[in-house]
């Protein structure tokens, strides 16, 4: 799909297809089609395959050519299906437009076309453009470290008062499977807030090139001081996600720690009557007892009281 938008009434307006994209301030394309991506090299920028921007080395990812910049970074989003992934994004920067190429969805190219007159440093020209896209980018990953946030209070608040014996097996494997997935998320916008970063002073180094390169500095300083902030909150996520994470390993140990010893205890009461009852069992020729007319009923009372006497003493011990 092809997206343009062109300034109007100090925001962006959605172009009606078809379009003339020589009028398109920003040119985005999600998951485009063969054609649509020959008509956007039509003006010069050749667009890069996803092939292209799954290239890890940073050459193949920051780079200048024909005049634009290339900024490809990873950001948290949707697939077709509606499942989180993280996919590269690509950022080409020229002086006439920003040409943004997705195979997926992240949010903030949903929300900030409605927004771009609201935030950032104002939509009027692509480097402007290029900068409130990534303020609108860096807002929804600091969302999401306050939801991750959210969520492992969540999990903390269940496991560290509910006990070892408050909680049941499937709220132990609900609480780590919420764990698991709140760590992926994180790892995901960890991800992102590095590529972004990057992006951010790569284009930091090319204002001296740029008209409005003294006017943008003071921007991109605050973007960078913005995600490195982020970077922090990310790795004291990362060490709640741990704890939390042992401690609900820890409770699973404990919750099964309990449901062995009932079993050695029950297995530990009867053992007296069963040695009891096997003495009994035997076979020897010589056995008073078996001639006894009481031998029976002491038989169970023997058996009774040596596993009554089992049970107080682990009570005595506080091993029940």
């Amino acid at each position: 799909m092809l997206f343009a938008y062109r300034p109007e009434a100090g925001g962006l307006t959605q172009m009606p297809l078809p379009v003339d994209l020589t009028a398109a301030l920003w040119i985005d394309l999600y998951r485009p089609l063969s054609n649509q991506a020959a008509d956007v090299a039509r003006l010069g920028l050749p667009v890069p395959t996803l092939a292209d921007m799954e290239e890890i080395e940073l050459s193949n990812r920051l780079y200048r050519e024909g005049g634009a910049d290339h900024m490809t970074v990873v950001l948290p989003g949707l697939s077709e299906s509606k499942a989180p992934i993280s996919g590269p994004v690509c950022f080409i920067l020229s002086q006439e437009r920003l040409i943004t190429v997705r195979h997926h969805a992240p949010r903030p190219f949903e929300t900030y076309p409605a927004r771009a007159d609201k935030v950032g440093p104002g939509c009027d020209r692509p480097e402007r453009l290029f900068l409130g896209l990534i303020e609108e980018i860096i807002g929804r990953m600091a969302d999401i470290l306050e939801g991750i946030g959210r969520g492992l209070d969540d999990v903390a608040s269940g496991i560290y008062s509910g006990g070892a014996n408050g909680l049941q097996a499937d709220a132990l494997q609900s609480a780590l499977e919420k764990v698991g997935r709140e760590g992926d998320l994180l790892g995901r916008v960890r991800l992102g807030l590095l590529t972004v970063e990057r992006a951010v002073s790569f284009f930091g180094q090319t204002l001296s090139d740029r008209a409005e390169g003294d006017v943008l500095r003071p921007l991109v300083k605050g973007l960078m001081r913005d995600l490195q902030a982020l970077e922090v909150h990310a790795d004291f996520l990362g060490s709640r996600l741990a704890l939390t994470s042992d401690a609900t390993l820890g409770m699973i140990n404990l919750s099964q720690n309990v449901t062995v010893r009932i079993v050695s205890v029950v297995a530990a009461l009867f053992m007296p009557p069963t040695l009891i009852a096997s003495l009994y069992g035997m076979n020897f020729a010589v056995m008073p007892e078996l001639a006894w007319q009481y031998g029976y009923p002491l038989a169970l009372i023997l058996m009774l009281a040596s596993a009554s006497g089992t049970y107080l003493f682990f009570k005595w011990k506080r091993w029940l």
